[in-house]
């Protein structure tokens, strides 16, 4: 596939750019482990802290317990919701796992090749994920191809809005100061790609092993066929 006008390329993480097992398989798990001690540590830090107000906001219940708020973080855990402060906070359980090389970030092959090639060719590289831009760093800063953090230009998650909605696309489309047409989207996701088709992006399906190739999109298996 050819763009010849792409300036800018905005990647989804799952399923796109790191396999999707990867996620469930390893990073909620550790997280499911790890959160409840972390929280009962840590719950006076500031950080911690915040969040911990914010799960009660969504919770909507001001004077939930801190365990009430463990188990409700697990439960979201479990049925795999995209809620920020859940977000945030596993962010930060996942940054000591890294950090003590209990795992990096995994990356399909050909991603680590493709994004240095189209950084080095002056094409800006940005992330779009539901987990968040602490998390997205951290794969990328941790990966099993080193660090490749100097690669991006810039991380959006669901503080920008939901994958889903041409609204959170557009408000991308601002932050980049950039003609929508100019950018491409990288998702396995068709209904990610659709939002960003109606925010007027160029879009690319990822089909990965497992992934279901829609028809309103052009697909691609593998970064290494994107020809820019």
């Amino acid at each position: 596939m050819s763009n010849p006008t792409v300036r800018a390329i905005v990647t989804d993480i799952e399923g796109t750019t790191t396999d999707i097992n990867f996620v469930h398989k390893v990073l909620f798990p550790y997280a499911h482990a790890k959160l409840p001690d972390f929280l009962r540590e840590n719950a006076e830090a500031p950080a911690v802290a915040e969040q911990i107000q914010a799960v009660r906001d969504v919770m909507q219940d001001a004077d939930a317990s801190l365990e009430a708020v463990i188990a409700t973080l697990l439960h979201w855990i479990d049925t795999d919701q995209k809620v920020t402060p859940l977000k945030a906070l596993q962010g930060m359980v996942w940054a000591d796992g890294y950090q003590r090389g209990n795992f990096t970030g995994h990356l399909y092959a050909d991603v680590a090749p493709a994004l240095r090639q189209w950084q080095a060719a002056g094409v800006a590289l940005y992330v779009y994920s539901s987990g968040s831009v602490q998390a997205q760093k951290l794969l990328f800063g941790y990966s099993d191809e080193g660090d490749l953090t100097p690669l991006f230009s810039g991380y959006f998650d669901t503080h920008i809005g939901h994958k889903r909605e041409a609204v959170a696309y557009q408000r991308i489309v601002e932050a980049l100061d950039l003609p929508a047409e100019s950018i491409l989207f990288l998702s396995d996701v068709v209904e990610e790609l659709d939002a960003a088709k109606q925010a007027g992006m160029q879009t690319l399906q990822l089909v990965r092993e497992g992934t279901q190739a829609g028809t309103a999109h052009a697909c691609v298996e593998s970064f290494a066929d994107i020809a820019l």
